[in-house]
This record gives structure tokens, sequence and C-alpha cells, in this order.
């Protein structure tokens, strides 16, 4: 363990997906054990990995950067096409970390508009929402893909300066870095010669970073057979994408000091920065619900309003003179529902399924929520759990604090009509789809390295039938 101040600004994870080799828990690990007080990660375009990041830096108690790689369209993010200095660039590469609460929405917000508005090969963002989106963040200029590397590789070193300037307007002169690398990669020291050259002549910090890709040395070749599969190369081929040394790790310190000898400052500067950064975001009250709300009618609370309908539903589906024990389990349903105040979540599944209903698109809880005698009578489910014997603490425990999760099927033919209804009235902004990730079983990794690695079929199909 180094005595030497350093700390991982650039780092990729398995969320920069086959090009990032590290799991998120693994990288905390390594950085840990390293004995760095803080880590950044810093993904491809993306925030996938944000929240389990932040849960296992906040469980290995080491303060966590949440960071974005972010791909900038060389003009405006809805064009496709190519520019930059060769005329080839559809993305230019720039380092991105959320200094406070409000560099986690902007992040969050660059990276969802990249995905929505300038996706072109990559998500991308442009200057015009950089600008619109820059508080709360820290920017560092980028590796050797970045735009300002791009103008000094190519002679530009006037636009470099005038691009870095513009930075550090946007920015703040606190909060933008000139970035500089060395991963034993000759590009790299081209840029780095001609960023320090600018920096030095604008009086801008520099800051030393290493672009981390895998955990340690080991891992390089692993690596290399991740960014075949990624590219559907083979090891073999001659113009396949790949990387030039195996540097490309989480380096320990001292490391880094013997890769830039003559930079401590700069190194010593990645703490700096790290020290900047709000301790585990807290005024984002992340650990804190907060559910939208249910606007009632005729001024009525939303607590009132739902016993309303649970009333009408109970006439409904049992009769003018319902038993004792319905109305004795959906009274009991309901005080746990409004002591935990979770009247709005209900109300709000109600409207959009009764939405389907009079649209005549089918649509029914499924699991656990099918035991709740509310669902029944709102006609979110249509299963009586008085019937089947259900149990409402299944579905809604009083005893433990998480959230009620009410899954509904609805047709596929016309649900959109609902997700529309959906965003209409409660905004566009407050509606979101979920994404999934698919993770590869052993047989299907098998086959994508065998392929890399050039193995004939029928005996990776006998290592696969094992």
């Amino acid at each position: 363990m180094s005595s030497r101040p350093f700390v991982h600004l650039h780092c990729h994870s398995h969320y920069s997906l086959l090009d990032g080799a590290s799991k998120v828990p693994d990288l905390v690990r390594r950085a840990k054990d390293l004995g760095m007080p803080a880590l950044a990660v810093t993904d491809h375009g993306n925030l996938h990995g944000a929240f389990e990041f932040l849960r296992e830096a906040k469980t290995a108690g080491i303060k966590p950067i949440l960071g974005l790689e972010a791909y900038v369209a060389p003009r405006h993010r809805s064009e496709r096409s190519h520019g930059g200095s060769s005329g080839q660039e559809y993305a230019f590469h720039l380092t991105l970390l959320a200094r406070d609460g409000e560099g986690v929405r902007n992040l969050s917000r660059l990276s969802s508009l990249s995905f929505l508005e300038g996706f072109y090969y990559k998500p991308r963002i442009d200057k015009e929402i950089l600008e619109r989106h820059s508080q709360g963040l820290i920017c560092l200029s980028g590796c050797a893909s970045a735009e300002f590397s791009d103008l000094i590789l190519h002679g530009k070193k006037d636009e470099a300066k005038k691009l870095a300037a513009w930075y550090q307007k946007v920015f703040g002169p606190e909060n933008f870095y000139i970035e500089i690398q060395d991963n034993g990669v000759s590009i790299q020291r081209d840029c780095a010669a001609g960023a320090i050259e600018i920096a030095n002549a604008m009086g801008l910090p520099l800051v030393a970073t290493s672009d981390a890709h895998y955990l340690t040395q080991a891992d390089a070749p692993a690596h290399d057979i991740l960014l075949c599969i990624n590219t559907g190369r083979t090891v073999d081929d001659p113009n396949r994408m790949r990387f030039d040394t195996d540097q490309f790790h989480v380096r320990d310190a001292d490391e880094m000091y013997d890769a830039m000898p003559e930079r401590a400052e700069a190194l010593a500067r990645s703490v700096q920065i790290a020290e900047l950064v709000e301790e585990n975001y807290s005024s984002l009250n992340l650990g804190k619900r907060q559910f939208p709300s249910f606007q009632a009618p005729e001024d009525k609370t939303p607590e009132s309003y739902l016993l309303e309908l649970c009333e009408a539903g109970l006439l409904e589906r049992f009769g003018p003179n319902p038993s004792q024990d319905a109305r004795d389990r959906m009274e009991l349903e309901i005080g746990i529902i409004t002591r935990m105040g979770f009247a709005s979540y209900f109300l709000i599944v109600w409207d959009f399924v009764r939405f389907a209903r009079e649209q005549g698109i089918p649509s029914s809880a499924r699991g656990s929520a099918c035991g709740a005698l509310v669902s029944y009578l709102l006609y979110i489910s249509h299963v009586d759990p008085l019937k089947y014997d259900l149990l409402f603490e299944r579905f809604l425990d009083p005893n433990r604090s998480e959230a009620p999760d009410i899954d509904i099927d609805l047709c596929k033919e016309r649900r959109y009509l609902v997700i529309e209804y959906v965003r209409r009235k409660y905004g566009a902004a407050n509606v979101a789809q979920i994404g999934t990730f698919g993770t590869m079983a052993a047989k299907a990794a098998l086959k994508d390295v065998g392929r890399a690695l050039n193995v004939p079929l029928a005996r990776v199909d006998q290592v696969t039938k094992l």
C-alpha cells in the first residue's frame, strides 16, 4: 500500500459493455485494497452501474464518485454525420464527474438525452446540452479520443486553447482540468505533451488519470478476448481492435508515479478533486422514497378517496350485504396502507387499470398483489383472496419498510395506450420503462470465447456439452 496520494478518476466497469472487464464489486474491492480513499466509475455513455456502485462503495467505506465518459457529437447531437479534424469522428470522449447532488441529476439528464436525442452508433450529447446541464459537474478534458486531444494531434493548438477556454467558462475555473494519461501508449504521450504546453500557457490545472478497463495486469489477455467478442473478430486477426499494452488495469499509486515520474503534482491532484465531491451525495436523499402524489377529486385526501373506492368495490364484489370478514379485512388493509403512506401508490395503479378497463384492454395484477383484498376491490386483481386464503402480509408486511410492488399484465396489442395515458396524466418526466441486462451463462460464454480464439466449432460443442 503506497503512501503517495492518488485515486482513480477514470475507470470502466462491466457496464461499459464488452469493453470494461471489471465488475463493480471487484472494482471497489480493488480500490479499497490499494488503500485509496475514493474511486470514480466513468462508464462509456451510461450510468447503468451508478446505484450498484454507490451501494458497494458505501459498504466498503470509500467515497464514490459518479462519472460518465460521455460521447460528444462533433456538431449537433441530432446530426447523423462525422466530423472532427480528420472528418472521421462521430463522437469524442469527455470525462465528467458529479461533484454534488445537482451534478448527479445533470449526469442523469445528459445520459438520458444522449440515448433519446443523440444516438448515432453511440449515445451522444453535444455542447448545447452540455452547457445547459453543467451545474455540479467536474469536467476533465478527456483521453486520447477526446476533441481536445484530436485538435492537439492534428496540430491545431489554437483551436485546442479555444476549446479549453470554452470548457473553463461552462464549468467554472474550479471545475475544469486538463487530463493526461500514460498507459504505455505513444499517442497518449503525444497528447500529454501538447496538453501540458496548453495548460501551462493558460494556467489550467493538470490531473493525471489511468484509463482502467480491467482489474489487474494479469487480466489483460481476458480483456483482449472481450474486445474480440465485442468487435466480432478473432485473436489472430491482424487488423482487429486491440489495446497496445497490458497497462490498462487499476494500477496502484506506485505504478502511477513510476509511469509518470515528472507529474507528481498532477497525480496528487486526483485526491484533491475527490475531496471536492460531496460525501455519498447526501443532498440527493437517496434512501428516501419519492412517490408521485395522486390528486384526489373534490378536495378529498388520497386516504379518504381510497376508502371511498374500496367501499364501493366491496358492494360490487360481495353484494349489498358483504360478510363481516370481508369488511374487517378491508379495514385492516386500508389501515396498514394508510399508515405506511401508500394510498397514492394504490390510487395511481387503480387509475391506469381503470383506464385500461374503460378502453377494453385486458389487464390484471399477478403475484403477491393478489393477496390484497384492496387489489380485488379496486379491480386491480380479479382473485378473491378470502376465497383462496391468500395473505395480505405476503404482499405488504407492516413490520418491514419495503414498498409495495404491483405487477400488472396488460394485453400487448394495446398496452401502449395505457403507457401514453400515464405519460399524459403524470408527466413524461415521471414515467420510465425499465431496462434489463441479460447475462451470458457458461455455454454462451464458452461459445463466444471459442469463436474469438478461432477454436473449431465441433470442439467448442464438445466442451459445452460437458
